[in-house]
C-alpha cells in the first residue's frame, strides 16, 4: 500500500517532534525534586553514601535529590517501591549487595531485580569489617574462633538485616570456620551498631563506612577486614583470610531506576555521578570511609549487578540460608 505524500510528511514531522521532545526532556531534567529510595533506616552505609552523592547531584542538577528511607523485609520494600514507580527519572534506588543476594535468598519476590531495576551508575566498593564490642574477650580472629568454639551458640552476631552482605559475611565465616553464632537481624546498620556499642550483641561484619568512626573512636574493636588485602583507611587491621584462608567478601553500591526510564536521563545522571567521583574531595571522602570509587557507564554497572548476583548466589547456597 502506497502512503500519500502529506501522510508521510506528517509521520516524519511527528517522529522528529518525538525525538526533539526526548532530547529536551533529558536536557531539562530534572524539573522537580527526585526521590532517592534507601531501603534502610538512617545511619548505615547506604544512607551515608546516598546523602553524600545526593548532595552533589542536588547542587549540580538544580533540584533536590530527597533521600527516602524505606526499611523493611531485608531491603525488598524499598526495591519493590522503585520497581513499581513511574519510569520517568524521578524515583531512584540505592542499589546494594542485598539486591543481588535476595535473588537467591528469598524463594519468592514480587519483582525481578535484574529485569525491573535499570542500572544507572556505580558509586563505590567497600570491605566489610569484623568488629566486636571492646569488652569482648577476643582481640584477634584466632582468639575469636577459639572463644566461639568454647562457647557454641552463645555469641550473638548482629546484622543490618536478613540477606545483607553483613549477614552473609557472617554466615560465610561460620561455614568456613565451623563456629556457631546466633544471628540477630536488625532493620539496618544504625540500630545494629547502637546495640553492638552497648554490648547487647557481640560481633558484626559491617560495611566499613558506617562503622569506621566508631572504630577510630574506640567504641568498637576491629578484628579484621573481609577483603583480600588490607584497607588503607585501617592499615593496621589484618584481613580475615590471614586466619581463614580463602575468605573474601566486599560490598558494592550504586544507583538504579525503574525499568523503562529514558536512556537519556540515565546517561545524564551517570555523567554527573562520574563527575562527582572524579572530584579530589569526593575521592578523599570515599577513601576516608574505606571505599574505592566505581566509575563507568550504565552498562558497566549493569555487569556488576549481574556478576555480584551470581557471586552471592554461591555464598547463599554455601551457607544454606533461605527465607520464604
Amino acid at each position: 500500500m502506497r502512503l500519500s505524500q502529506p501522510f508521510c510528511l506528517l509521520a516524519l514531522a511527528a517522529a522528529a517532534l518525538g525525538l526533539a521532545c526526548s532530547a529536551a526532556g533529558a536536557q531539562d531534567y530534572p524539573l522537580k525534586p527526585v526521590r532517592w529510595v534507601v531501603a534502610y533506616p538512617p545511619g548505615g552505609t547506604t544512607d551515608i553514601l546516598a546523602r553524600l552523592i545526593g548532595q552533589y547531584l542536588s547542587e549540580h542538577l538544580g533540584q533536590q535529590f530527597v533521600i527516602d528511607n524505606r526499611p523493611g523485609a531485608g531491603n525488598n520494600i524499598g526495591t519493590e517501591a522503585v520497581a513499581n514507580a513511574p519510569p520517568d527519572g524521578y524515583t531512584l534506588l540505592l542499589v546494594n549487595p542485598a539486591n543481588g543476594i535476595n535473588v537467591t535468598l528469598y524463594k519468592k519476590l514480587p519483582f525481578n531485580f535484574l529485569r525491573d531495576i535499570a542500572p544507572v551508575a556505580g558509586i563505590t566498593r567497600v570491605p566489610n569489617v569484623m568488629e566486636v564490642n571492646p569488652k569482648f574477650p577476643a582481640k584477634t580472629v584466632a582468639e575469636f574462633i577459639a572463644y566461639a568454639k568454647a562457647n557454641p551458640g552463645k555469641i550473638n552476631m548482629a546484622s543490618s538485616g536478613n540477606g545483607t552482605s553483613v549477614h552473609l559475611s557472617g554466615e560465610l565465616f561460620m561455614a568456613m570456620t565451623g563456629v556457631k553464632m546466633t544471628h540477630v537481624p536488625y532493620r539496618g546498620a544504625g540500630p545494629a551498631l547502637t546495640d553492638l556499642i552497648a554490648g547487647t550483641v557481640d560481633v558484626m561484619f559491617d560495611n566499613l563506612p558506617s562503622s569506621i568512626e566508631f572504630i577510630r573512636s574506640g567504641k568498637l574493636r576491629a578484628l579484621a577486614v573481609t577483603t583480600e588485602a588490607r584497607n588503607p583507611a585501617l592499615p593496621d587491621v589484618p584481613v580475615v583470610a590471614d586466619t581463614v584462608p580463602g575468605y573474601e567478601a566486599s560490598a558494592w553500591f550504586g544507583i538504579g531506576a525503574p525499568r523503562g526510564t529514558p536512556a537519556s536521563i540515565i546517561e545524564k545522571i551517570n555523567r554527573t555521578v562520574n563527575d562527582a567521583l572524579a572530584e579530589p574531595k569526593m575521592k578523599l571522602r570515599l577513601a576516608d570511609l574505606g571505599g574505592i570509587p566505581m566509575t563507568g557507564t550504565p552498562a558497566d554497572f549493569g555487569k556488576v549487578m549481574a556478576s555480584e548476583t551470581e557471586k552471592w548466589a554461591k555464598a547463599v547456597r554455601f551457607s544454606g540460608a533461605s527465607i520464604e
